[in-house]
């Protein structure tokens, strides 16, 4: 009999844990391949996996609510002769070093005045992700105070969670001088007092509403990312009388042949790939101090779902697709994001994201960065705005279809005048469309 390993899949780029919510499987059961053998949930979705082969599932190697590392083996599944008696018994309960669930509700009694600390002799050599450390370097945490932080990942690691919830609790501890970096330190910083946090229940005539899964995943991924990136907005202003006319013109006859509406999207959508080629630096993510510049472009669309939520399917390689392409392109993808189709790829390796704000009827937003990568492109709505035109009789004053675009960017690598010429860019092609040749 052989066994084949089933690993946590990566699920997006800057992804490097799921959290594993039902196994729709147990020890002993049959599966067919590409059936679905559990339920993962990550900050950006929610995903079943499927089974690579036909077999016996043997072992289940981590329980639900457990946090696992992308590629990590989660499960043994027999194949063969013998796959049809497993070896192994069902999964017992985790062992001190399983990834454990954090408890639904704060326990109120006895709260340590302290955070709690793991002995030194089982945190050695012990395995810090980039997000912990870059978390441990903003806080001021040394390396001996990470050490002897509880980690209630594998092996003791430490989590996103245990580091935030350490410096929560960490008002009344001293801050250990010795930084993580190799840079040299003149003196220890400041310990950082968490702000009270407003009572919940704070009299008259309140409801409390408990943030879902998805919700408390987005609100980490939004603080994470402004953790991360020194966030920058650039705003401008864009004269599209001659998109909306040409929309107005063809959309009927559009919708009668390809059998999908033509909205703006695509239109904002092309002037964006056709910037990023001019101005590739805003194609990037980057690591320590090195910028990986994409060569592909994937363009993220901000999705609102029917549940309030937010999700960013992305479109690959969208720079081989012509107008009729993105508009149906689009339009499925915005589609399965609402009916909660999208698969693990839906939703990775996108390299810039746009985000129509204008559907809300918003003029202008501030994006925030949707990690790893370093500008967000928000558009507002399209309004009529009197404005002054210049003719060869002189100025006049005429109503125009306007609107607001907003850039954010990471300042790390993008300055000033690479995110305002770029937005600029993205503006020049879009009071330049003449809609020739596109339908």
């Amino acid at each position: 009999m052989s066994a084949v390993e089933l690993v946590m899949p990566k699920m997006g780029e800057s992804i490097m844990e799921a959290t594993i919510l039902k196994w729709t499987k147990k020890v002993g059961d049959s599966i067919k391949q590409d059936e679905t053998i559990l339920e993962i949930a990550t900050d950006k979705v929610d995903s079943e996996v499927p089974s690579p082969v036909a077999g016996v599932l043997q072992e289940i190697k981590y329980p639900e609510g457990a946090v696992v590392e992308v590629d990590k083996v989660i499960a043994l599944i027999a194949v063969g002769s013998s796959a049809a008696a497993p070896a192994v018994a069902p999964v017992a309960p985790p062992s001190v070093n399983a990834p454990v669930a954090a408890p639904a509700t704060p326990i109120a009694a006895a709260a340590p005045t302290t955070p709690p600390l793991a002995p030194n002799n089982t945190t050695a050599n012990r395995f810090y992700s980039p997000l912990v450390l870059n978390i441990a370097r903003e806080e001021g945490i040394g390396m001996a105070e990470l050490e002897n932080i509880a980690g209630s990942g594998k092996d003791n690691r430490v989590t996103k969670k245990d580091i935030l919830d350490y410096v929560a609790q960490r008002s009344a501890v001293p801050v250990v001088a010795e930084p993580i970096a190799a840079t040299p330190v003149v003196a220890p910083p400041t310990p950082k007092t968490a702000p009270a946090a407003p009572s919940a229940i704070s009299g008259g005539n309140v409801e409390i509403i408990e943030m879902d899964r998805m919700r408390r995943l987005i609100a980490d991924h939004m603080v994470m990312s402004k953790h991360t990136s020194p966030h920058v907005t650039s705003f401008v202003e864009a004269d599209v009388t001659e998109i909306v006319n040409w929309r107005q013109k063809v959309k009927n006859e559009f919708w009668k042949r390809e059998n999908t509406n033509l909205t703006f999207t695509p239109i904002f959508v092309e002037a964006v790939i056709r910037a990023i080629k001019d101005f590739p630096r805003i194609n990037s993510s980057v690591d320590g101090y090195n910028i990986i510049q994409k060569k592909d472009i994937n363009i993220g669309i901000a999705t609102a779902l029917p549940s309030g939520n937010l999700i960013v399917p992305v479109l690959r390689n969208a720079d081989r697709y012509n107008l009729v392409g993105l508009a149906k392109a689009l339009n499925e993808m915005v589609e399965k994001a609402r009916n909660n189709k999208l698969t693990p790829s839906d939703i990775q390796d996108g390299t810039f994201t746009l985000s129509n704000v204008g559907t809300f009827g918003n003029i202008m937003g501030t994006p925030i960065i949707n990690q790893p990568q370093v500008a967000i492109l928000a558009v507002g709505a399209v309004r009529k705005m009197p404005a002054v035109l210049e003719t060869k009789y002189g100025d006049v004053i005429a109503i125009r279809q306007k609107m607001f675009l907003s850039l954010s960017y990471d300042h790390r690598i993008v300055d000033g005048a690479l995110g305002g010429s770029f937005l600029r860019r993205v503006a020049d092609y879009l009071e330049e469309f003449t809609g020739e040749g596109k339908i």
